[in-house]
């Protein structure tokens, strides 16, 4: 608290407008944590074809994506190669679609075959991770001689 002498007796200085620092405190914490940067770096090159992308990652801490079309009964080959950390990844149709979500993804070589026309996000979700996720559309599953998978 201030005091000042004021006409010979001594006034508490009272805070007359506390309220006014309550939104001005609110809107600074706001602004600080909005700041937080993502950790790592993350490189996403997608094929110009438009058939695949690479998910190329180093230390990454946060949620990235890259966009595919693909037509009914086509087949995404994901080949993930993770050195540390945890790897998520979702495949997700713009129209509802989900066919594909898998958690803390070890290295490996998988498929996965869309039962529908749309235009599909490969979602990747890291924590701390270092590695590498390829995408690749290997075509039509009927061309293929295989039965898609469900």
């Amino acid at each position: 608290m201030l005091f000042r002498k004021q006409n010979g007796r001594i006034k508490r200085i009272q805070n007359k407008h506390p309220i006014v620092f309550l939104p001005l405190m609110i809107a600074i914490i706001i602004a600080i944590s909005a700041c937080s940067v993502p950790k790592g770096s993350i490189m996403i090159l997608e094929n110009p074809n438009g058939t695949g992308c690479t998910m190329d990652f180093k230390k990454w801490s946060s949620k990235n994506k890259c966009e595919l079309s693909l037509n009914k009964d086509d087949v995404l080959q994901f080949e993930v190669l993770r050195e540390d950390g945890e790897i998520d990844l979702m495949v997700s149709g713009k129209n509802g679609s989900e066919p594909y979500t898998g958690n803390n993804l070890k290295s490996g070589l998988f498929t996965v075959t869309v039962s529908e026309t749309d235009k599909y996000d490969i979602r990747i979700t890291c924590k701390n991770a270092t590695g590498k996720v390829i995408v690749k559309n290997v075509g039509n599953a009927a061309n293929m001689g295989t039965e898609p998978i469900k």
